[in-house]
């Protein structure tokens, strides 16, 4: 009860969506008031993000009206601003919405992902190591942090309920697969990310430098480490920032250069049944159980709005051998839990979902769904755009 109990536990992800980000826009505008001239910022931040986005997809870096970029961009993200009578000093980042943006770029909304990792950050700070017993910076800054840019498929952990208990610091160091295999389950990952960051105060208030490594595995091996540091500690948030897009971006270089990749030993392991001495196949086989005719699978499922619930269920009883399909936790806007009684192995279920177009991450009789993405023909292109 002391590990579970207590407010000041959890930090929910900020957004988790799929968005185009740029951030690090600087404006400086005025206006007959303070609220035109922030206005005329945001408006203005709009029009150099869009460039600039435009530019990074190789869409030429054109412009767009501003009635066009309100239509696109979903929103706009405060990173520093002054305020005053008539003028509007800012740090700002836009957030464009990723399918109606690249319908205008003509360029495609499809992002290769892999498979999903369960995000457990560990922050090492006065000799004591903490990931979800309580709210910690580290937590908050990947709360913070959009995981739309990323080719990662980041699965962060509230730290409610029974994170505190399941995913602890002696988890990270304990390289067991049988019981990894049981815990990363539960939030329907492939394996696990343990991002880990160690603070060092110089005096109270002073600087702080923090030693992040990127480890993953239940292994818990380490990808990468650096050294960051910040003068005052006040900066810490950003310096938290900072090391998180780093540790991104090293554990985006480890699955372009295949060192980041599920651990084979987290895959359930069947039972093979061999023949005792002086025992034939034929006897082996009169031995052996028959299969079991129906099974219970848990799936976990987007369910952005209620119509991805009915339409989820839907698509679960079409599948040849699917005998009940109901949803049993809803979470409208995250993951949701559907139980579906079978006919067959996991296995089977598993193919028969795959070959209609669903991707597949997981294993056993607890599984995830997506939806696999629809790639244009090779000869098929955007109106106006030139061949090839």
């Amino acid at each position: 009860m002391a590990q579970i109990d207590g407010a000041d536990r959890g930090v929910a992800a900020v957004d988790s969506s799929n968005d185009f980000e740029v951030a690090g826009i600087t404006v400086d505008t005025s206006g007959p008031n303070a609220e035109a001239a922030r206005l005329a910022g945001w408006r203005e931040a709009q029009r150099k993000a869009f460039v600039q986005l435009s530019q990074r997809l190789g869409a030429g870096g054109g412009g767009a009206a501003d009635g066009t970029l309100d239509s696109i961009v979903s929103a706009i993200v405060v990173d520093r601003e002054q305020i005053g009578p008539n003028r509007y000093i800012a740090r700002l980042g836009v957030l464009f919405d990723r399918a109606r943006t690249s319908a205008l770029l003509g360029v495609s909304a499809f992002v290769s992902r892999s498979p999903p990792f369960v995000v457990v950050p560990v922050q090492w700070s006065t000799g004591v190591g903490t990931t979800f017993e309580q709210r910690t910076v580290w937590q908050e800054a990947w709360a913070r942090f959009r995981t739309g840019g990323s080719t990662i498929d980041y699965i962060r952990p509230a730290g409610t309920g029974p994170d505190p208990l399941l995913l602890n610091v002696g988890q990270t160091q304990r390289p067991d697969r049988g019981w990894w295999r049981a815990v990363i389950d539960q939030y329907g990952g492939s394996d696990v990310l343990i991002p880990t960051v160690r603070l060092y105060r110089q005096w109270p208030g002073g600087p702080v430098v923090g030693v992040f490594e990127a480890r993953y595995g239940p292994d818990n091996r380490l990808l990468r480490t650096f050294t960051l540091r910040v003068g005052k500690a006040a900066g810490l948030p950003a310096l938290l920032d900072e090391g998180v897009r780093r540790m991104d971006a090293a554990y985006q270089e480890g699955l372009r250069g295949g060192y980041l990749r599920a651990d084979s030993g987290l895959n359930p392991v069947m039972p093979v049944a061999t023949p005792t001495p002086g025992q034939t196949i034929d006897d082996l086989l009169d031995t052996l159980a028959p299969p079991t005719p129906s099974i219970s699978i848990t799936v976990q499922f987007d369910t952005p709005d209620a119509g991805a619930v009915t339409g989820g269920e839907a698509a679960m009883r079409g599948v040849p051998g699917v005998a009940s399909a109901s949803t049993t936790s809803l979470a409208l806007g995250g993951v949701s839990l559907m139980t579906v009684g079978y006919a067959g192995t996991p296995d089977a279920f598993r193919a028969a979902l795959e070959a209609r177009g669903w991707q597949v991450f997981g294993n056993g009789t607890t599984i995830r769904i997506r939806r696999a993405p629809q790639l244009l023909p090779p000869d098929v292109r955007a109106p106006g755009l030139p061949a090839g």
